[in-house]
């Protein structure tokens, strides 16, 4: 049985060096033989459903296509040294260990180098906080490894490395 995957976008731009990397490991997943269902913008859902102020289908829909996932690939921008608040305010709005039992994958971009360990001091352990099973390899992107909005090829090959791992640890998982 293949695990499904969901992507999360959390950048606010529907254009952004970490969606780019976000469809570049639905990609390489793909090719591992666990297909993408599902990429999920969450600039495009409603702020005050995700704000928890209303209900809304989207959000719901949203959050049962995570639930459902076997792989998560989650992608944001880094500001202010972590994970964006539109990717906050999403996994705040999932139940305790909602991710137990699935596979996730860490990407993030920023400007330089120096925000290199949000990877791991805020991205993995908000992932590991709602029990997801975060690959080795998390991936982070600066300005300078993006030529003509492309990524150089260590960054590719990093992207299909966490792949891996992930189709390899959902496997594990799933059987």
């Amino acid at each position: 049985m293949t695990a499904t995957v969901v992507g999360l976008s959390g950048s606010p731009g529907q254009v952004s060096r970490s969606r780019t990397l976000l469809e570049l490991a639905l990609n390489a997943l793909e090719k591992q033989g666990v297909a993408p269902s599902r990429l999920i913008d969450l600039a495009r859902l409603p702020a005050d459903a995700l704000l928890g102020r209303r209900e809304a289908t989207e959000v719901r829909e949203a959050i049962q296509s995570v639930l459902d996932a076997g792989v998560l690939v989650v992608a944001t921008p880094i500001y202010r040294a972590t994970y964006s608040g539109l990717l906050k305010v999403f996994l705040d709005l999932l139940p305790p260990d909602a991710l137990a039992g699935k596979v996730a994958i860490p990407i993030a971009t920023g400007g330089g180098p120096a925000h290199l360990l949000a990877v791991d001091h805020g991205l993995r352990p908000l992932l590991a906080s709602v029990g997801a099973l975060v690959v080795a390899t998390g991936v982070y992107g600066t300005d300078a490894q993006f030529k003509s909005g492309a990524p150089e090829p260590a960054l590719v090959e990093r992207i299909e490395r966490a792949a891996l791992e992930a189709a390899s640890l959902a496997a594990g998982v799933t059987t």
